[in-house]
């Protein structure tokens, strides 16, 4: 199996080195930046595997170096935070992250982070020359071989933590799933976070899903209760 890079935008040289150190025990390739220039000029050369981004960075910071990642790809982000205000996680998640952890933290919990978001996009090439799965909802196509999605026609640029909350409801259409549910199922591990994970994760897909997102037509919510697939 190929060697998998991790670049690093923390500013904090002490936290870096630990990360670092711990990750190449694992095997990682790894690359440091102390700054939100220098780790998007690091990102478009050294094309890592997933990146670990602080929020609290000089020069730019990482809720900025997150959205300018996201306008060119689609790789795992997984954010660190300081703060316990849950206003910058969800933020971060709104941008486009697909996880975050907050300081301090242990080491295991986060190569098992890693680990698991980098096993997932591995699982999705492996499928990029499987049999061609599509099903057609309304102007929706979704290959659920291939992890492609496409609105009349046109591909869609959904993150991989997208387009499998998209999958699991679409193939279990009309059946109801809480928010806890969800976490577990689609995140795929113990899951630390916020419930709100999947509420924000819901609004990135309509956005890019629906004509219009505020009345949505696809992915409904059981008020109380959670979200469901709808054919329309």
């Amino acid at each position: 199996m190929d060697t998998k890079k991790i670049l690093i935008i923390e500013d904090e040289k002490s936290i870096s080195d630990i990360i670092k150190f711990n990750l190449q025990k694992e095997g990682f390739e790894v690359d440091m930046a102390y700054d939100g220039k220098s780790g998007l000029e690091k990102f478009s050369t050294c094309k890592p595997d997933l990146v670990l981004l602080d929020v609290m960075l000089p020069v730019i910071d990482g809720f900025e170096v997150c959205k300018k990642i996201r306008e060119s790809s689609t790789i795992p982000i997984l954010m660190l935070t300081a703060k316990e205000e849950e206003v910058d996680k969800v933020l971060g998640l709104e941008l486009g992250a697909d996880d975050y952890i907050t300081k301090p933290f242990g080491m295991r919990e986060l190569v098992a982070r890693i680990k698991a978001n980098i096993r997932r996009v591995d699982l999705m090439n492996s499928k990029q020359n499987a049999p061609s799965n599509v099903q057609e909802f309304g102007n929706l196509a979704i290959d659920m071989n291939r992890y492609e999605v496409r609105k009349n026609g046109v591909p869609l640029e959904l993150t991989l933590r997208e387009f499998e909350l998209l999958k699991y409801l679409a193939e279990r259409e009309n059946k109801v799933f809480s928010r806890e549910q969800l976490l577990e199922e689609v995140w795929g591990y113990e899951y630390y976070g916020d419930i709100r994970t999947v509420d924000v994760t819901v609004r990135r897909l309509r956005e890019k899903l629906e004509d219009d997102s505020s009345n949505p037509k696809y992915i409904m919510t059981k008020r109380g209760i959670g979200y469901y697939f709808r054919r329309p």
